[in-house]
């Protein structure tokens, strides 16, 4: 089964979703180091970002989101992808940095509604084509 996203950052990967059941700030929700979710009460806290298909249906809007973006690619902590339930103008922004200073990047898609469940197993095209392995 194959559904297309709106690409807003483009690239390819394949991994296994972690689905966020609840929204999250980057900012104080995820330690960058470790790539682990540390919002208290969030439902998928003490979870590893890292290296997943991040399905994230909302974020709650924080501008230092992108920094901690950029500290996951420093740390080589990134998720494999990012599938945004909405467009975002601040997370991707940590992507964008984080090519310019000549880290690897991840693709970001966006798809209203987004149907994958934790321990999916998907592959992002760099158009935004996503297939469930």
């Amino acid at each position: 089964m194959t559904w297309q996203a709106e690409v807003l950052f483009e690239g390819a990967a394949t991994g296994k979703v972690l689905r966020l059941d609840a929204p999250i700030s980057f900012w104080g929700g995820v330690d960058p180091r470790s790539a682990c979710i540390t919002l208290a009460g969030h439902p998928q806290r003490g979870q590893s970002i890292a290296g997943q298909v991040l399905v994230i249906p909302q974020l709650i809007g924080s501008s230092s989101s992108s920094a901690v973006m950029l500290e996951l690619f420093y740390c080589g902590m990134a998720p494999a992808a990012l599938i945004l339930g909405g467009r975002d103008a601040i997370l991707p922004v940590g992507v964008v940095v984080a090519r310019q200073m000549g880290r690897p990047t991840i693709p970001v898609v966006v798809m209203q509604s987004p149907p994958f469940e934790t321990g999916d197993r998907l592959s992002v095209s760099p158009e935004g084509r996503i297939e469930r392995l």
